[in-house]
């Protein structure tokens, strides 16, 4: 199933925020229908040209924006220190709520993928009544366990790949203290060095995503502006577990009540399918779709056309 055709933006603009953040945003689709805000993943990546395209704009009004740090918005994680302050989940719901608003948009669809499952959660917890439904693939909690995993467990599976990422912090305590490793490095004001560290975070980041035989290097680890944001966001959140407590498994049943549904490949090195079990099971009117096989972009292939079948499923239940 092939993604739907790319389109330009029917409006664009930034959320200027008090604090000095500057917060991308776009719609596209028919105005008309359905809202669908896409949460992009990292976190730190920015909305991906072809993420829009895995739902119809003949049925969705669909919302991008970036979230603070990365992409278009300002300032950006690759240029300053400047964009790790103010930056919490917290701040990205309220970035949310606010484009909700200032949009004219009573409630909507959300789509997360990644770390974008995990913020679509936290949204929806924090505003239920605004959310309709939710998409989630390759889904996350930002739980200890899964970043324990991500950088300690899956080194089990890429042992040469590891220990280069090892060697990048040895200081580091493989688990959640590579994250807390890495981060000071990576804003240690020494320019060399915060390279280095961007550099080495992503070759895991690149490994780990290349256990999918589909996956085709994106190129975005190779431009070192991208490199160094996308790692000092990850390594801020990581560190500080998204500062989501008490954490998003433990309060799922609460999500009961909203329709979801969850997509996760058999084999995942960056986000377990344990997640999205325990998240189905405490949300039992979501659906739970296991694709075979060690898959986590959702860009390409099957997981993509997952999401495309749960985006069509939703709208024409509507």
């Amino acid at each position: 199933m092939p993604l739907y055709p790319q389109t330009e933006p029917l409006q664009s603009g930034r959320l200027s925020q008090q604090d000095g953040h500057s917060v991308y945003w776009e719609t596209l689709g028919d105005p008309s229908r359905p809202a669908m805000l896409l949460l992009h993943g990292g976190p730190g990546g920015g909305i991906a040209a072809r993420m829009p395209r895995l739902f119809d704009p003949s049925k969705w009004h669909i919302v991008a924006m970036d979230q603070r740090g990365g992409g278009r918005s300002e300032p950006h994680a690759g240029d300053t220190l400047d964009a790790l302050r103010d930056n919490t989940t917290d701040h990205l719901i309220s970035d949310i709520e606010r484009l909700r608003i200032e949009l004219g948009i009573a409630g909507w669809y959300v789509y997360g993928s990644s770390w974008g499952a995990t913020l679509a959660q936290a949204y929806a917890h924090a505003q239920p009544e605004r959310t309709m439904g939710m998409i989630l693939a390759a889904v996350t909690s930002t739980s200890r366990f899964e970043i324990d995993f991500l950088y300690g467990g899956a080194g089990d599976f890429l042992p040469e790949a590891f220990e280069d990422f090892l060697a990048g912090a040895p200081e580091g305590v493989p688990g959640m203290g590579m994250a807390a490793a890495y981060g000071d490095r990576l804003m240690s004001g020494e320019r060399r060095i915060e390279e280095e560290a961007a550099r080495n975070w992503c070759q895991w980041e690149e490994a780990v995503l290349q256990v999918d035989p589909r996956a085709e290097p994106t190129g975005r680890f190779e431009e070192l502006r991208f490199s160094l944001g996308f790692a000092r966001v990850v390594t801020l959140y990581f560190r500080n577990l998204a500062w989501l407590e008490p954490p998003l498994l433990e309060q799922a049943s609460a999500l009961a009540d909203i329709p979801a549904i969850l997509i996760n490949s058999r084999v995942d090195l960056s986000t377990p399918l344990s997640t999205a079990w325990r998240l189905h099971k405490a949300m039992p009117r979501s659906k739970l779709v296991v694709i075979p096989g060690a898959l986590h972009g959702t860009l390409y292939g099957p997981l993509s056309e997952a999401v495309i079948e749960a985006g069509n499923s939703f709208a024409d239940d509507i």
